[in-house]
C-alpha cells in the first residue's frame, strides 16, 4: 500500500496543472472563433433596408408607390421603407418601417386612406448583388444594392392587419423568377395582382440595401 501522505504530496499540484492547461486551451480555441468571425463578418448581424421608391430616367430616389390589385380590381398603393437586421439564415430582428396606404374600388375611387406600421419580419431571401452600376443611387451605394423577397407583418391605421410583401428584380444577375413591385393583404382582401413597372413610367419599384456596419453592430 502506498503511503497516504506521499499521495497527497503527489497528486493535488496536479489538478491545477491540467485545470489551468485546459483553460488556457479553451481560451485559445474561444479566441481563434471569435477572430475567425470577425474576420468572415460573422460578428454581428446585417442590416439592410427596403424602399418603394421613385426612377426617373436613370436616378432613383426614395418616396416611391407601389400598387397591387384583388381579384375584383379594387386597388391599394402603398409608398413605404424600413429596414430589419438578419443573423445568417435566421429569422431577422429589429424591424422598423411604414409609410400611407390607399385603396380604390373597382370604378377608381378612394375608399380608404391611411399610414401602416411594420411589426415583425416573416422572411427574406436574398437574391444577390445588381451587378455593375447602370443607375444613379440617391439612396444608398448601388453596389450595396441587392435583389430579393421580402415578407413583412404590418398593421393599418384603421385597425386592420396583413402582410407586405417587396420583391426586388433588379437590372441584373437576379433570376427572372423574382419580380418586381409589391403584394399586399390588408384584413380579408388580398391584393395579389402586382402593378407590372412600365418602361419610361414612375411607378412599382422597389429597392433593397445593405447598410454599412457599425461599431455598435459589432458589440451585439
Amino acid at each position: 500500500m502506498n503511503n497516504p501522505k506521499t499521495e497527497t504530496v503527489r497528486f493535488v499540484p496536479r489538478c491545477p496543472r491540467r485545470a489551468g492547461l485546459a483553460l488556457v486551451v479553451a481560451l485559445a480555441v474561444t479566441s481563434f472563433a471569435w477572430l475567425a468571425a470577425r474576420a468572415t463578418g460573422g460578428g454581428g448581424a446585417t442590416h439592410l433596408s427596403w424602399d418603394l421608391i421613385h426612377l426617373i430616367g436613370n436616378v432613383i430616389s426614395a418616396g416611391g408607390s407601389d400598387s397591387a390589385k384583388a381579384a375584383d380590381g379594387s386597388q391599394i398603393t402603398l409608398t413605404g421603407s424600413g429596414t430589419w437586421a438578419s443573423e445568417g439564415d435566421e429569422q431577422g430582428q429589429a424591424v422598423t418601417g411604414g409609410g400611407t396606404w390607399q385603396t380604390f374600388g373597382t370604378n377608381g375611387a378612394s375608399t380608404g386612406n391611411g399610414t401602416y406600421v411594420v411589426t415583425g419580419l416573416v422572411s427574406f431571401e436574398n437574391a444577390g448583388p445588381n451587378g455593375v452600376p447602370t443607375l444613379i443611387d440617391n439612396i444608398g451605394s448601388y453596389l450595396d444594392a441587392r435583389g430579393g423577397l421580402l415578407v413583412l407583418r404590418v398593421r393599418y391605421s384603421d385597425g386592420q392587419r396583413g402582410v407586405l410583401t417587396v420583391s426586388c428584380h433588379g437590372p441584373a444577375n437576379v433570376p427572372d423568377t423574382v419580380f418586381e413591385g409589391i403584394t399586399a393583404t390588408k384584413g380579408i382582401v388580398g391584393y395579389v395582382d402586382r402593378g407590372k413597372p412600365a418602361a419610361g413610367v414612375d411607378g412599382n419599384r422597389t429597392v433593397f440595401h445593405v447598410l454599412p456596419q457599425t461599431d455598435n453592430d459589432d458589440q451585439q
